[in-house]
């Protein structure tokens, strides 16, 4: 336990879920290294659901809410926050200006970035590209300035004190059972990853007895139309959740469940953090390969394929590993 001169420290980090998600044992480190300084988090309204899980955050701050108001009105709203330490996990130029605007002590960011210049005081040399550590770690790299080191790959899930606590529709919750494998399919990713072929999936769904696993596929309200056709293929033992739950409920369904399969999205960094059983998916291409975005918890695994496709990634495999998850 150290001591830091920061009494309100801001993480800001405003682009996808899964990248929030790998932001979230940034959030927990600082935590367990100075547990007297609050912690805000500057995010998009879609990942409010995400960070608000997460115990080590005090406050969420809605970019989306806080772009409404005029530059010098959002300067003077994040003045009276009395924030003092501003770490720019995402590089953002209107929000490295507003920063500085709002007169914020401390403003780390990555040298790599013309305007941190410009707009930061502490600069952290950090090339996500070129770097073979994992997302996760890269974001601890910014804690420098606060003398912290980065941790090992192995201890960072460990700092995510991520504990959904909103509810689940009851339809939603009667459809889990209590004596089978309830294993989330989440076959789309937003474009933000190299998806399964669907094919696999509807090899994988018949490699496994309906007697031992429930099985619902998921997805967005967009992924519903995009899913529609191929899920009426589907056994009918099969529950359909694409589209039937906002992303607080999904979160905590997830935590519900028993395992989770997907390719690397956001879903699937959520199962990971939630401490369920968890299959990513992953091309061996940069920067989307697994050393960058493995999800990251107690039983969560990978598999990476040998090209820039994951057709090599047979349903045989991904079954045998599933049969030897524990409910």
């Amino acid at each position: 336990m150290s001591h830091t001169p920061y009494k309100h420290i801001l993480i800001s980090r405003t682009d996808a879920i899964g990248d929030v998600v790998l932001t979230l044992p940034m959030c927990g480190y600082i935590r367990s290294a100075f547990p007297g300084v609050k912690i805000s988090f500057l995010g998009r309204t879609y990942t409010q659901p995400v960070i608000e899980a997460c115990k080590a955050v005090n406050e969420f701050i809605n970019y989306d809410e806080l772009q409404k108001l005029t530059f010098e009105q959002q300067a003077a709203k994040l003045k009276t926050l009395g924030v003092d330490c501003i770490i720019h996990v995402f590089p953002n130029k209107h929000v490295a200006k507003l920063a500085k605007a709002a007169d914020i002590t401390v403003r780390i960011g990555t040298t790599n970035r013309i305007f941190h210049w410009l707009t930061c005081n502490k600069l952290v040399k950090l090339s996500r590209k070129k770097s073979d550590l994992h997302e996760a770690q890269l974001n601890t790299v910014l804690l420098k300035p606060l003398s912290l080191s980065v941790p090992p790959l192995a201890d960072v899930y460990k700092y995510y004190q991520f504990e959904p606590r909103q509810c689940v529709p009851a339809n939603i919750m009667a459809l889990l059972s209590a004596d089978k494998f309830n294993l989330i399919l989440h076959p789309k990713s937003h474009g933000s990853g190299v998806e399964w072929p669907l094919d696999y999936f509807g090899e994988l769904i018949n490699m496994l007895p309906a007697e031992k696993f429930n099985i619902f596929i998921s997805g967005s309200e967009k992924e519903q139309t995009l899913l529609a056709d191929w899920i009426k293929k589907l056994p009918p033992s099969i529950n359909n959740i694409t589209g039937k739950m906002d992303l607080y409920q999904f979160v905590n369904f997830i935590r519900n469940a028993d395992g989770l399969i997907a390719s690397g999205t956001g879903p699937l960094h959520i199962a990971a953090a939630s401490g369920v059983n968890t299959l990513g998916l992953f091309p061996c291409v940069r920067p989307i390969h697994p050393g960058r975005w493995a999800p990251l918890g107690e039983r969560a695994g990978y598999l990476e394929s040998k090209s820039e496709t994951l057709a090599e990634i047979d349903p045989q495999t991904v079954a045998l590993i599933i049969r030897n998850w524990k409910k």
